[in-house]
């Protein structure tokens, strides 16, 4: 016995004419790929499908499930259901948008430490001395978005399978154009390094907390199975029985760190925003994970405890 389902837009137009047709045993990814099979433009990682909301309601739609099966959206005896298709828009994959939105700091830094005649073109005719400070921060540099782009393909699990393809050109443009105002201000041959004991320790700080922020990805990661399944589960252990989001702490004092061994103007914009827009991550996830954790005591006082300290981007 088969079931019927039909798609409509937004505003109640049916997309697919008829509708299409599902085994009673179909889970909400079946219907995915019968969208797709049907209208080649939306492949799964497109569609966004949620129940119709009924007359007058001021609330969210329910989002279907892929997981889940088909039925169990069904109301009462109904012989066929209704679902509402979104298309989201051109997808890329989460590796693609990481691996290229870091690549471009990975090379234009390099650029500016290797190849002074750049300040040439723009006017400097002076004699460059590279000082110690400027080799360590570019090694520094290179090695975090080496680091982030190794941790992308061997360690990251998503929870999302794909983003929209116009996330490509605006992460690109804030990573590559933070990389290019930083690295230019940083090897520029009128640079005045810090002293030796505070390049020191802004680069040992900064190390540590890279290798941190290390720890914390793999904790993160083993909260998820490979498929990205888990949904959003709290992390506890290390830095997380302190903030939330300890691989945010880690992430802007890793960056605190390399200001202090570098100090510009240009890098504490960058550690700033940077900050502002991981504080916002952190206090949006902290509440989704405390609205889930309702219930649950030790949870509820594990934020308690990060309560505290979330104001520092966890």
């Amino acid at each position: 016995m088969n079931m019927k389902v039909l798609v409509v837009s937004r505003s109640g137009r049916e997309i697919i004419k008829g509708g299409v047709e599902l085994k009673e045993t179909a889970i909400v990814s079946d219907l995915n790929r019968a969208i797709h099979h049907r209208m080649r433009k939306y492949y799964p990682s497109r569609q966004r499908l949620t129940l119709p909301l009924q007359p007058g309601s001021q609330g969210k739609p329910v989002v279907l499930d892929p997981r889940k099966k088909v039925r169990e959206y069904f109301r009462g005896n109904e012989e066929k259901l209704t679902v509402v298709l979104k298309d989201l828009g051109a997808q890329v994959s989460y590796k693609t948008l990481f691996f290229w939105e870091y690549l471009g700091p990975l090379i234009i830094y390099p650029i500016f430490y290797y190849y002074p005649a750049i300040y040439e073109y723009i006017g400097y005719t002076g004699e460059r001395i590279i000082h110690p400070a400027q080799t360590y921060a570019m090694y520094y540099w290179c090695f975090h978005y080496f680091k982030r782009i190794m941790e992308t393909f061997f360690i990251h699990r998503f929870s999302h399978a794909t983003s929209p393809l116009s996330n490509v050109f605006r992460n690109c443009a804030y990573y590559w154009s933070f990389g290019a105002y930083i690295a230019y201000f940083v090897n520029h041959p009128l640079y005045t390094p810090v002293s030796d004991l505070q390049m020191k320790v802004g680069f040992g700080f900064g190390l540590l907390c890279q290798v941190a922020n290390f720890y914390c990805h793999i904790l993160l990661r083993n909260l998820r199975g490979p498929s990205g399944e888990g949904g959003y589960q709290i992390p506890q252990g290390f830095l997380f029985n302190l903030v939330t989001c300890a691989n945010y702490t880690t992430e802007i004092y890793q960056w605190l760190g390399f200001n202090i061994a570098t100090q510009t103007v240009a890098g504490y914009v960058f550690l700033v925003v940077a900050a502002s827009i991981m504080t916002n991550w952190a206090l949006a996830k902290h509440r989704r994970l405390k609205k889930g954790a309702k219930g649950s005591k030790n949870i509820l006082d594990s934020f308690q405890i990060s309560d505290l300290v979330y104001h520092l981007s966890m």
